[in-house]
This record gives structure tokens, C-alpha cells and sequence, in this order.
């Protein structure tokens, strides 16, 4: 397993689709792009802002019942890449116990954004599906985690005004 950090939440521009990149702590900084959904794009930026909402959203929702379980979130891990889907495991800790529970990518990622807890990828994921880091530092223009939270609420916004039906069909 290689630890990471996820260095940011972008909007491709080709498919107009976020995706989170992954970047590897130690060299060669590899970054392991996985493409995620709006809404789940919208959690993730709002834990990295720390911005409150009036209720809680599932991922705090989680995180609140593994702290009330007396439970701990080890690490979130990006485990495998089958049929253009990824995969993830969360590792969580209870007493003496050990659970690792399916996950996606996306759900994963914002758990241990809120929790904290380490990211790791599997390295032959990493080794296979990883690119230059130096590749994607061309294109920082369009990072979530640079903007403020009105644009990042605008740019949701225009996201939903422009869905169709058929953007939701296999």
C-alpha cells in the first residue's frame, strides 16, 4: 500500500465531471485521478473548507457513529480498478477488533477528509492507473480547493441546471 493525499477535486473539462486526484506523499508523487459524481465532488470540497452545513451529511453522519461506537478509522484504502469501477475498503477498529468494510472511492475519501485518517492505494493500482503528477500540475485552474465556497456552491448550481435525463442512463 502507498500512502497519498488527495491534492485536489477538479472539474474535467472534457466531460464536465469531477474527479479527485490522489497524489503519492513520497516520490515519484504519482497521482491516481478517479472520476466521482457532483454531489459526492460537493462533500468532499465542503470538508476540505471545513464548511458547516445546518444538518449533518452522510459522511458526518458516519463519522458520528463510528465515534459513538467507540470506533476508530484506521485508513481508508483504494483497493482495485474492475470494469472502469474502483474499489475501496475502509479499516476500522473496534477494541481489539478489525473491520474492513466496502466502500466507495468517493464515500472513502470523504470519511477520511472528516475523521482525519491516512489514504492509501494498492500499488499495483497506483503502478497501473497512476500518472506524472507533473502532468496534471499544467491544469490548476480549474481546483475546487482553490475556490471560495460561493463559487464552488455557483458552480454546483450550474452543474444541476445543465443535468439531463439521459445523463443518468447506463
Amino acid at each position: 500500500m502507498i500512502e497519498v493525499e488527495l491534492s485536489a477535486v477538479r472539474v474535467d473539462l472534457r466531460s464536465n465531471t469531477p474527479v479527485l486526484l490522489l497524489q503519492e506523499l513520497n516520490k515519484p508523487k504519482r497521482t491516481l485521478p478517479i472520476f466521482i459524481g457532483a454531489p459526492e465532488a460537493t462533500a468532499i470540497a465542503l470538508a476540505i473548507q471545513e464548511i458547516d452545513t445546518p444538518r449533518p451529511m452522510t459522511h458526518d453522519l458516519l463519522k458520528n457513529v463510528i465515534d459513538e461506537l467507540d470506533s476508530r478509522l484506521v485508513r481508508v484504502t483504494i483497493t482495485e480498478l474492475r470494469e472502469s469501477t474502483y474499489y475501496a475498503e475502509l479499516t476500522v477498529t473496534r477494541g481489539n477488533k478489525t473491520y474492513s468494510i466496502s466502500s466507495r472511492p468517493s464515500d472513502a475519501i470523504a470519511l477520511a477528509i472528516r475523521v482525519p485518517a491516512p489514504i492509501y492505494v494498492a500499488d499495483d493500482l497506483l503502478e497501473s492507473e497512476g500518472v506524472s503528477s507533473e502532468i496534471l500540475d499544467e491544469d490548476r485552474e480549474n481546483t475546487l480547493d482553490e475556490q471560495t465556497p460561493e463559487q464552488l456552491v455557483g458552480e454546483f448550481r450550474e452543474f444541476l441546471d445543465n443535468l439531463k435525463p439521459e445523463d443518468f442512463s447506463g
